[in-house]
Formats: C-alpha cells, sequence, structure tokens
C-alpha cells in the first residue's frame, strides 16, 4: 500500500471505529438506552465483526484494527441494550 492510502484508510477507520464512543459514554453514565435501535445495534455490530473477518482474510490491518474497535464499541451498547431490555421484561412481569 502507498503512503497517501494508508494514511486515508487510517484516518476513515479512525472516524468510523470511534464514531460510537459517544453511545458508550452515555451507557456508561447509566442514561437508558431505549433510543437506541436493537436491531440496528445487532445489524451493525454482525457486519462489523464480519470486517474483522474480511480483514484477516486479506490480511488488511487497517481493516482488522478499525472493525476490532468498532465491535467491541457497537457490542458493548448493544449488550447493555439488552440487558437493559431483559430489566424492563422482568420488571414488567413483576408488575403484571
Amino acid at each position: 500500500m502507498q503512503f497517501p492510502e494508508t494514511v486515508i484508510g487510517v484516518i476513515a477507520a479512525m472516524l468510523t471505529s470511534l464514531s460510537y464512543i459517544p453511545q458508550v459514554k452515555k451507557v456508561r453514565a447509566g442514561q437508558p438506552t431505549e433510543d437506541l435501535s436493537s436491531r440496528t445495534l445487532i445489524a451493525l455490530t454482525s457486519g462489523l465483526l464480519l470486517w474483522v473477518v474480511y480483514g484477516f482474510l486479506k490480511a488488511d490491518w487497517i481493516i482488522i484494527a478499525a472493525n476490532i474497535t468498532g465491535t467491541c464499541l457497537t457490542g458493548y451498547v448493544l449488550h447493555h441494550k439488552l440487558q437493559e431490555r431483559q430489566g424492563t421484561s422482568k420488571a414488567s412481569m413483576r408488575r403484571g
């Protein structure tokens, strides 16, 4: 890979893989995730994971690193979204 292509790839990878940091901060602060779509989070996390596999198949460290980061961030938010949903379901079952 030539230097300009690498720089563009690294910048693009950083922007996309770190874009979920505000959502992670929101979850860590204990704010609810009800405004986030479970289906979107599942699709995004799955897609990022497939990009990691693709990166390994292509032996492209930029693709691998960016998408491992993105998978971890979206996976963290997804995990908390699903936990929150389970907690809501259990609470409504106790009431009803």
